[in-house]
């Protein structure tokens, strides 16, 4: 888990990208939805928080367009959400809803990590450096399957971006550490050996998916990692698991991006999980994670968090992180449940790397 220690330890200043846009507030999943708003508000409050604004560098994303979306999802798809949305708005299925804004609003999500990307590479010069990027964006997108929009989630931000990146010979690898499962960017990369993807997450929980004996499908075995936490994990096991096999799995892969999921529901105040973090453990994660590939290669992605106050204290804790502040809104947690499951991922992991070795 060291691979870039010494370059980031003598990297100081660290310059952050940050890619918003007010534009974001205009989705609107109805009154009471847990995807509301506030989450957006509540982020770009943390990056304030983080007492950061120095080194930070902001920028407006471009949408994505049509051809970059249907890399990723199906013509099908993305002419219906736009349809809903035209049309005025409507539900997707339970959970998830459109406004009339809510189409260009997920364009511009998934456009806000192209914008990352293409910013990063622009920008990669020893006089004029971008070290990390954040991207506070909504909707959130990794549950959206390549043929459906589910969980809240329209288009898939990440996978969108990973894709246009595999498209010219780039190898990606994707950490999620939201409290429910990938299960969108995991089926859009299942047979894809350029693109590595772990998650972190709860299990039993919404959508179903990550079992750890989900590994990849054909040429993709062992490019899928899984790492499903009982209810009441504390922080301990989740870098548990990025130190023992994720961090390691990350860098055999070698990785020319690492792309982070981040989604803060796994704090102990989300009213939609039973994770137990702190803002200080999503601390302890980040910055393992931003040691496994250099600067200028690794983008973070808001996802879920539906408690504002705690998504207010981890955006800080993320933004503390990326530019080498010592930003802790509270301690990190431990004594948790969940151990076992890391060894039994740990052995899962090096069966399905030998098979495709």
């Amino acid at each position: 888990m060291q691979r870039y220690a010494g370059v980031l330890d003598g990297y100081a200043p660290r310059v952050l990208l940050v890619v918003t846009d007010e534009r974001f507030l205009d989705h609107d999943s109805g009154p009471a939805h847990p995807e509301r708003p506030g989450r957006l508000t509540a982020a770009l409050e943390g990056m304030e928080l983080a007492g950061a604004s120095d080194a930070v560098v902001r920028r407006v994303p471009r949408p994505a367009t049509e051809i970059e979306i249907t890399a990723v999802h199906d013509r099908t798809l993305v002419r219906q959400i736009r349809s809903l949305a035209e049309a005025g708005g409507g539900r997707v299925d339970a959970d998830t809803v459109l406004g009339p804004s809510s189409y260009d609003a997920a364009s511009l999500a998934a456009g806000a990590v192209l914008t990352a990307v293409e910013e990063l590479t622009a920008h990669d010069s020893a006089t004029e450096g971008l070290d990390f990027a954040y991207c506070i964006v909504r909707p959130p997108g990794h549950h959206a399957t390549p043929d459906r929009s589910m969980g809240f989630c329209l288009f898939n931000s990440v996978a969108i971006a990973a894709r246009s990146l595999t498209s010219v010979g780039q190898r990606v690898a994707i950490v999620d550490f939201d409290a429910h499962h990938g299960n969108g960017t995991q089926e859009a990369f299942l047979e894809d050996p350029s693109v590595f993807y772990a998650s972190i997450h709860q299990s039993p929980l919404y959508p179903g998916t990550g079992t750890a004996f989900e590994v990849g499908v054909g040429a993709g075995v062992g490019f899928t990692l899984n790492v499903p936490l009982p209810p009441g994990a504390t922080g301990d096991v989740a870098l548990m698991a990025m130190d023992d096999v994720i961090g390691p799995a990350v860098e055999a892969f070698s990785p020319d991006w690492l792309l982070i999921s981040a989604g803060f529901d796994g704090h102990r105040d989300d009213p939609l999980t039973q994770l137990m973090y702190s803002s200080g453990d999503i601390a302890d994660l980040m910055a393992r994670l931003v040691r496994l590939v250099r600067p200028g290669r690794v983008v973070t992605v808001l996802e879920g968090g539906y408690d504002l106050a705690a998504v207010r204290n981890s955006s800080a804790a993320v933004v503390g992180c990326l530019v080498g502040e010592h930003c802790r809104p509270e301690a990190s947690t431990s004594g948790g449940p969940g151990a076992e499951i890391v060894d039994v991922v740990r052995r899962i992991h090096v069966e399905a790397s030998e098979r495709n070795a």
